[in-house]
């Protein structure tokens, strides 16, 4: 999933590492009517949790959208494009919530690292929660062929702005592995809030891992 902090941009959503093609969003999606996006998003959603990624038809999703087939392929370029897409907004909406709560907490004159890391971790798991059937279709292993790379290239980069955050040297191991295991307690933390039905349990489930993460934050000595 994608990172806590400032905008990381959208460069690597639309490219797999190391230059591979195919998995780019289609020209122009972001040039179509407003309502075209969301009706053709919300119906891919859908159908991907309900069959999965690789028996999902686009056929069926242009007629729960109420787009016509040559609009979807116009637009996304396939299922393909569809996914991506999902995850880019996904990514985008949970970067816009951790931003605006990193700048609120300084605005309010916070300025300690692990403050500011777990007061955007809870924004990060809250945003997980509101956006749950969105997440749990992203951690599927059902998903676009090479997909799994551009996760792993994304979370890589969690990992280093997370470091970022916690002024963390990168260069000495021992801070590395903090960071690492710090971004793997947030991810793992969301993944379990895609499955959580109650939102009570969910809101117990986000001030317990804050809780953890404020222990593990704390910078040694």
């Amino acid at each position: 999933m994608s990172g806590i902090v400032e905008s990381f941009g959208t460069e690597a959503a639309g490219q797999l590492p190391g230059g591979q093609e195919g998995m780019r969003l289609a020209e122009g999606h972001g040039g179509h009517h407003p309502a075209v996006r969301p009706a053709l998003l919300d119906a891919a959603l859908e159908v991907f949790l309900e069959r999965g990624y690789a028996e999902a038809g686009l056929t069926e999703i242009a007629a729960r959208s109420g787009i016509p087939g040559g609009s979807l392929f116009q637009h996304y370029g396939g299922k393909r494009g569809l996914y991506l897409a999902l995850w880019e907004e996904f990514r985008e909406a949970q970067e816009r919530r951790t931003a605006a709560t990193l700048a609120v907490e300084r605005g309010h004159g916070v300025d300690d690292p692990s403050a500011l890391f777990v007061a955007g971790a809870r924004a990060y798991l809250q945003g997980a929660w509101d956006n749950r059937r969105l997440g749990r279709l992203l951690v599927q292993d059902d998903a676009p062929a090479g997909f799994d790379g551009l996760r792993r290239q994304w979370d890589r980069a969690w990992v280093r702005r997370n470091a970022r955050l916690l002024e963390v040297d990168e260069r000495q191991r021992a801070g590395r592995v903090r960071v690492s295991v710090l971004t793997t307690v947030i991810g793992g933390a969301a993944r379990e809030l895609g499955d959580c039905g109650d939102e009570t349990e969910a809101l117990e489930i986000v001030d317990e891992v804050c809780g953890i993460l404020v222990h593990l934050s704390t910078p040694p000595g």
